[in-house]
């Protein structure tokens, strides 16, 4: 008896010892990355953790605006966006948005879309791998009449994808927590126009599929998320800790090459699917070389969006899963996640006639004679932004675009001159004045092309930015 407990006592000993080695072992682990295996990390990663930024952001901002947790609430814009906004880069200033931040885990999502007196609408819908869907769109005849959508994922309780009396449409989405939502044109210069549009995009409301059958919904059941920040600040401090919370809800396919690169990039670090968060288990590495590499390639993608020939990528953005290369999907996330594909809008950048970077130090105008204005089948808009962050420029007649929604002018001729300056121009029109702060501050100006026609596309070009003489300080 003595022998066995003293057996059991030695077998305890070296348990714990084991135990107390590996797990020294495992919390001292190291990753010795080449600069090449860093690229390939930050670079598959990179639109990952964009987009958990974005949605996990908007959750917050529904938090604040709903007095509730975030998700499954839908929030619509009641006015135009302006400079405070700062939950995504490049936002734009020409449609409302009606934004639905879900969450798929405990049951599936139904939501009810109206009939819009607009003749642009469109319907987006994206999860944490940053592929964009358009379930719905008014170039493609919908918004005529209501229509209901039921979202899930492969991951939600108790539901498999069947029919659902009632609803139209059953869409499995990619990630347990994703965002669906509308763009509206407001047609803001006719206000009984724009405010049946606001108040039908107020009627848009998530009902788990309980409440839609007329039980009680499931309880939610709360969610331990990293912190968020910039997309640089993520790859610097939680990197690791955001991409295994995305890999723990995400849906990958095991014959999709985008996928699995993206797999393969993450588990020498420990970045697996299906494994608990744990800061200990992942391999060691510098996050400021991580952080600095992102920022390189921001820095590249924006050099790329800004060249005379414009961006090679513009008509690659923003397609469904299967129709992306890794290029654009850097592409996207730097230049401003969730955006429309081609056949709904283009963004082509303004740069300008001298081929140097765009900076409030000078003043600008943009001119387009009739036959050079965008071929927009529902109507275009010019946008002014700073570079570093992608944000509106501050300025107290909040205005940060030209174009039908936010005001325009056309000269007699039919063309127009938009100008960027801090002061207003003799004789130019309040409609066609962007104004900026004068200092060194880089700019960017982004044209949208709604419902553009492709063909005419092919050979049409954006115009270009000519500095004004004598406002350079």
């Amino acid at each position: 008896m003595k022998n066995n407990v003293a057996l059991v006592a030695l077998v305890l000993i070296m348990t714990v010892s084991l135990i107390s080695a590996c797990s020294s072992q495992k919390s001292s682990r190291t990753a010795d990355f080449t600069p090449e295996e860093i690229d390939n990390i930050v670079r598959r990663s990179y639109p990952y953790v964009a987009m958990y930024n974005v949605i996990n952001k908007g959750a917050l901002q529904n938090a604040g605006l709903t007095n509730t947790s975030g998700w499954n609430v839908c929030v619509a814009d009641t006015e135009l966006k302006d400079h405070n906004l700062k939950t995504i880069a490049r936002p734009n200033n020409d449609t409302l948005y009606d934004v639905c931040m879900l969450d798929l885990r405990r049951e599936p999502i139904v939501i009810e879309y109206p009939a819009f007196d607009s003749k642009y609408v469109v319907l987006e819908t994206s999860a944490y791998d940053h592929y964009c869907d358009i379930p719905l769109a008014t170039t493609k005849g919908d918004f005529k009449e209501p229509r209901r959508i039921l979202y899930y994922t492969e991951r939600t309780e108790g539901y498999s994808g069947e029919a659902v009396e009632g609803v139209d449409t059953v869409m499995e989405m990619s990630g347990d927590f994703a965002i669906a939502f509308l763009r509206v044109m407001p047609h803001a210069a006719e206000p009984q126009r724009m405010q049946r549009n606001i108040a039908a995009m107020k009627t848009v409301q998530p009902r788990t599929l309980s409440q839609y059958q007329g039980k009680p919904a499931m309880p939610s059941e709360a969610a331990d998320f990293p912190a968020v920040g910039s997309d640089f600040e993520v790859f610097e401090n939680n990197f690791p800790e955001v991409m295994q919370f995305v890999f723990n809800h995400t849906t990958f396919d095991p014959q999709d090459a985008m996928d699995q690169a993206v797999l393969s990039a993450l588990e020498p670090l420990g970045v697996v699917p299906g494994k608990p968060s744990d800061p200990e288990s992942v391999a060691k590495f510098d996050g400021k070389v991580f952080g600095e590499t992102a920022r390189r390639m921001a820095r590249q993608q924006m050099d790329l969006m800004s060249r005379s020939e414009g961006n090679p990528l513009v008509y690659d953005l923003f397609k469904p899963k299967g129709q992306m290369t890794i290029d654009a999907m850097v592409a996207q996330s730097v230049i401003g996640p969730i955006g429309v594909p081609a056949h709904q809008a283009v963004y082509p950048p303004v740069t300008t006639s001298d081929g140097m970077p765009m900076n409030a130090i000078n003043d600008y105008v943009i001119r387009m004679s009739q036959d050079e204005l965008p071929p927009a089948r529902a109507f275009w808009s010019v946008t002014l932004y700073d570079s570093e962050n992608g944000f509106f420029i501050p300025n107290e007649r909040k205005k940060y675009s030209v174009g039908e929604n936010a005001g325009m002018k056309l000269n007699r001729n039919g063309g127009i001159e938009i100008y960027i300056a801090a002061e207003k121009p003799k004789g130019v029109p309040e409609e066609n004045w962007l104004p900026i702060n004068r200092g060194d501050e880089a700019l960017d100006v982004i044209m949208r092309i709604y419902g553009p026609d492709l063909e005419k596309m092919k050979s049409w070009t954006a115009p270009k930015a000519e500095k004004l003489a004598g406002k350079e300080n």
